[in-house]
């Protein structure tokens, strides 16, 4: 493993009263073939007064608090967790239920059976190149699966949800036994805390590899019934013409590894990345309500008219319930309210519709949706359709050439435009400013210039300008 040379010459000191090893998610990562971003070290064979009396020369200690055992090391401007081993013990219910005691006598496999799952269990010696993995991680890395590392698994709820996330970034298959333990504790997922819960999920829609995976853990362990919204789309019928791929939670699944891989959206920003997997994983939350079994183009078929609508309450409910920020929400609904308004309407997107739905969609965009269409659209393997994927390249077309894929159409023509035409300010300005609004959105002007003139003429028209 590549180490910065000034960690090294730390470890090197610390090695002198101790012995450290790099554990979790670093060398995790590592052995993915994946660059590792922060670097933990854990030191046993030495008490706490020791470990910061070594740092404390080489900069900027934060001395995190001798019950933990953990010292913050930052050096030009990196920040390193140096840590003890450490017993814990349950004391009570939920995530925070724990007794925690560093004990620098403990050895690396009972160091190492405190944590979660075997593959984050791999300690590693920096100073020798030897892997510490009693617990057989590095088999289970091997293999793609995921497994608790002990009974004491049970002990933390929240360790279920971090199986779903890590599921989900580095395509894991759960054990089965590790199933069956997530399984005994489902009735403690109240015990969480909601900030704890966002924690998981957050993870899962800004770091997927392969999010349907995720979705599968929620199935296996029997906590997808704690997100009704999901539970409520499995065994959900589809049309076999339209989706051959089975019912609507299958169908979200192949949509959300489709998002994953595209890779615009791997190119965007976590924020962005954030709302464009949730409302994909929510794009057909309205069809469990919706769908029924009815004629349609002389067939009786397996429709569900308007799911899109119906999407907007329970997308809500669900980013409500694990506590996920309000102002998502107002990204996440019109993406899920609007996702086929490429199915709708007149063959060829007129100027107007789109600068309409570009307003609907705000703060999301029209290149939001086109992502949110494309991966809907990928979602039904092996079926593609050339004409779908035409009309979603022609509205990202269409948005481009009226400025409108990256935000919605500002209104041109404000109040302070009828002042300089000697209008008294008033409640009477509002239908003026609609009907200038209205006029933009149906090409009547597309510059500041051209509304001035178009306004002038409305008041003209109505005998509203002032005179002189």
């Amino acid at each position: 493993m590549r180490l910065p040379a000034e960690l090294l010459v730390v470890l090197r000191a610390v090695q002198a009263v101790g012995r450290p090893r790099l554990v979790g998610g670093c060398v995790r990562d590592w052995l993915l073939g994946l660059e590792p971003k922060d670097f933990d070290i854990e030191v046993s064979g030495v008490d706490y007064e020791t470990l910061v009396r070594v740092l404390a020369p080489f900069g900027e200690a934060d001395l995190v608090g001798r019950s933990f055992g953990t010292v913050k090391l930052r050096l030009n401007g990196t920040e390193y967790d140096f840590s003890l081993p450490r017993r814990e013990s349950k004391t009570g219910a939920g995530h925070r239920g724990f007794a925690i005691a560093p004990d620098p006598t403990l050895t690396d496999a009972a160091a190492a059976a405190r944590r979660d799952f075997t593959i984050n269990a791999i300690a590693y010696d920096p100073l020798t190149g030897a892997f510490i993995d009693p617990h057989g991680g590095r088999a289970d890395l091997q293999a793609r699966r995921l497994r608790h590392t002990s009974g004491a698994f049970v002990e933390d709820p929240l360790r279920v949800l971090r199986a779903m996330q890590l599921a989900a970034r580095f395509n894991l298959a759960l054990a089965p036994e590790t199933a069956a333990l997530c399984q005994s504790i489902a009735g403690s997922y109240d015990e969480l805390p909601v900030e704890r819960v966002w924690g998981e999920w957050e993870k899962w829609a800004v770091k997927s590899t392969v999010p349907a995976q995720g979705l599968v853990v929620l199935e296996q362990s029997g906590w997808i019934t704690h997100f009704p919204e999901i539970a409520a789309m499995a065994a959900v019928p589809q049309e076999p013409e339209w989706h051959p791929e089975g019912d609507v939670l299958a169908h979200t699944r192949h949509c959300l590894d489709a998002l994953a891989g595209l890779p615009e959206w791997r190119d965007s920003s976590p924020s962005r990345r954030r709302y464009l997997m949730f409302a994909v994983l929510a794009h057909d939350f309205g069809k469990p309500s919706t769908t029924v079994r009815a004629e349609r183009r002389g067939t009786v078929r397996w429709l569900s008219p308007g799911h899109e609508e119906a999407g907007g309450p329970p997308a809500e409910a669900f980013l409500r319930r694990i506590g996920a920020p309000l102002d998502l929400i107002d990204w996440v609904r019109p993406l899920v309210r609007h996702h086929l308004a490429h199915h709708h309407g007149q063959p060829e997107f007129s100027d107007s519709s789109v600068r309409r739905l570009a307003r609907k969609l705000a703060p999301a965009t029209l290149d939001d949706l086109c992502l949110v269409m494309w991966a809907d659209h990928l979602g039904r393997p092996p079926l593609v359709s050339r004409e779908t994927e035409a009309r979603i390249q022609a509205l990202r077309e269409k948005a481009h050439v009226l400025a409108v894929r990256d935000s919605a159409p500002r209104a041109l023509i404000l109040g302070r435009h009828l002042l300089e035409l000697g209008l008294p300010a008033g409640p009477h300005f509002k239908p003026i400013l609609d009907a200038c609004f209205e006029a933009q959105m149906e090409g009547a002007f597309t510059d500041e210039a051209g509304g001035r003139a178009w306004l002038r003429a409305y008041l003209q028209n109505r005998g509203l300008l002032p005179s002189g």
